[in-house]
């Protein structure tokens, strides 16, 4: 039976192309978040006077929610498909954007004191919920795409999806100068609303989870998606695929690089504009354009080149090129109080951990195929992990050593850098050399 005739009598709906598409615009409606305090810390800290620990922690609220609820969301996948745990988590995110605007026109400025500080705080951890739609849409995609065609595919995913925080960090400010903090905060609210709306509207699973949403039998359904070009399938149940992908030691691996190039992308998207703004005296607007052309828009284009380079020369041997970038922009922002210095020390690093990010999951199909859902939750949320860990460390050298710290806390990267090409290049000559045989 040709494939036009059993998608009709199925009634199945979608193709890889769009699967991509609206796994993508969900993917960069809720990913958003990552830029929801960091661009206009100021205006925050000038009414709230926190410390530089606490500040490090509310630009890196949202993704603490971000990271881990990766794990449970995105092996949920194996089990519904990517469209129910999506829309969950874009929910959870309305409801975040929904409290803090409420309390932004209530309460901002005069009576946005520290003492607020759980409660903006709470509901940056709510809106951040949309960043852990990554984890969901990356086995999405997988199982809509053969495995030939899935550097290309998931860097594209990843790399347009993330170009969300780059270009909020630009907008954001000139809305802010327009409507007000309380005003850009409600604008956003609704693009996040009825951004969920479409989703929910257009997007569908891979055939194989729309079959047995229909109650076709688990072989026939299996049948029937691999005529129609579906190759990845899932293990069966939530836990069983996060114990399957747990137990294999390449998992962890990818974990521990994702921490640096994903979790270390979140972070400095979140910091920078406070790094421009304070280290170097430099306004809201132009220190928002600074991180977004400089830093987060560059990793997420470049991303998706980085897919083609995984498919070319292997994700280890990117991994190991692209981390040795990120420990060379690092070394840049340390070494200079410069402004054009430090500017090509944020493209070096920008460039470095775009390509990783896309090299990390060209491996995870590879190492792990009978459970890519488990995995994709532990790797894309224990290493985003690093989105909320590390802008408090960048706060803590600030408290210490003062403006200083601003340019001494990169230091953090420098560490994180060499123990990433030190897995790299474990990950390359033992368990690679292991599954090629």
């Amino acid at each position: 039976m040709a494939n036009d005739e059993l998608i009709k009598k199925y009634g199945l709906k979608g193709s890889p192309l769009s699967g991509l598409v609206m796994a993508t615009f969900g993917f960069f409606i809720g990913f958003a978040a990552v830029s929801l305090y960091g661009p206009v810390a100021k205006n925050f800290d000038d009414v709230m006077n926190m410390s530089g620990l606490l500040l490090g922690m509310l630009v890196a609220a949202p993704s603490l929610t971000g990271s881990l609820l990766r794990i449970p969301f995105g092996a949920w996948v194996d089990k519904a498909g990517g469209k129910k745990p999506l829309f969950t988590l874009l929910t959870l995110s309305v409801i975040g954007m929904a409290g803090l605007t409420v309390i932004l026109f209530f309460f901002y400025p005069d009576r946005l004191t520290i003492e607020m500080y759980p409660v903006v705080f709470f509901f940056g951890l709510l809106s951040g919920c949309g960043i852990a739609t990554f984890s969901v849409g990356i086995p999405q995609t997988s199982y809509w795409y053969p495995q030939r065609k899935q550097g290309l595919a998931l860097g594209t995913y990843a790399g347009l999806g993330n170009t969300a925080p780059g270009i909020f960090g630009v907008v954001l400010p000139f809305v802010l100068a327009g409507l007000g903090l309380s005003g850009a905060y409600a604008a956003w609210f609704l693009f996040l609303l009825i951004g969920t709306i479409i989703y929910a509207m257009f997007a569908h699973d891979a055939y194989y989870f729309q079959l047995r949403h229909n109650d076709v039998e688990h072989e026939e359904a299996r049948e029937v998606s691999e005529k129609l070009g579906q190759e990845l399938f899932p293990s069966g149940k939530v836990i069983e695929s996060l114990k399957i992908s747990a137990k294999i030691p390449g998992t962890w691996a990818l974990v521990a690089l994702y921490f640096t190039s994903f979790g270390g992308f979140l972070a400095l998207t979140a910091w920078f504009p406070t790094y421009w703004v304070e280290f170097h005296n430099i306004g809201i607007r132009p220190a928002g354009l600074l991180m977004a052309f400089g830093f987060s828009l560059l990793a997420s284009v470049i991303r998706v080149y980085g897919g083609h380079l995984g498919d070319k020369f292997g994700g280890e041997k990117t991994a190991i090129g692209s981390y040795s970038l990120v420990l060379i922009g690092a070394l840049f922002l340390i070494i200079t109080s410069n402004f054009w210095l430090a500017l090509i020390g944020e493209i070096i690093i920008g460039a470095g951990m775009g390509i990783a990010n896309a090299a990390v999951f060209k491996l995870v199909p590879k190492y792990v195929p009978k459970a890519p859902g488990g995995a994709s939750g532990w790797v894309g949320g224990l290493g985003a992990f690093g989105g909320f860990a590390v802008p408090p460390i960048l706060g803590t050298f600030v408290d210490l050593q003062g403006t200083e710290g601003y340019s001494n806390g990169f230091i953090v990267y420098v560490v994180l850098a060499l123990m990433a090409i030190t897995i790299s290049i474990i990950l390359m000559k033992t368990l690679g050399s292991q599954k090629e045989a």
